[in-house]
């Protein structure tokens, strides 16, 4: 595949966090533009990813739900290019990326 293939990542959100690192394990950053963790490989953000997050902005939940939201959008625009025929709909990198984080609403509320 060459580069030319894939799509070019935008001026968004930098997905450098969480921050938390190993000497020995790569950080469970993503990697663009196909959006899977750099140390486990799984969808980004993984569960190492999200409890990492989490302690990270504990004491600054907008400001995680802000680049959760900046990091969806950036997502949309790399998977859609890559896969457009087939990639995952809106809800499900909503859940993905924004419904696990601060500020979610329980199933009872949204009935």
């Amino acid at each position: 595949m060459t580069s030319e293939l894939l799509p070019t990542p935008r001026l968004g959100p930098h997905p450098d966090r969480p921050r938390h690192r190993t000497l020995t394990s790569p950080p469970h950053t993503p990697l663009r533009p196909v959006w899977a963790c750099r140390a486990c490989g799984h969808p980004w953000p993984c569960a190492s990813a999200r409890l990492n997050l989490k302690a990270e902005f504990a004491r600054q939940e907008a400001t995680l739900a802000i680049y959760l939201a900046g990091l969806m959008y950036e997502a949309m625009h790399d998977l859609y290019h890559l896969n457009p025929s087939d990639g995952p709909g809106p809800r499900d990198l909503f859940a993905r990326f924004v419904a696990w984080g601060p500020f979610r609403r329980s199933i009872a509320e949204e009935q």
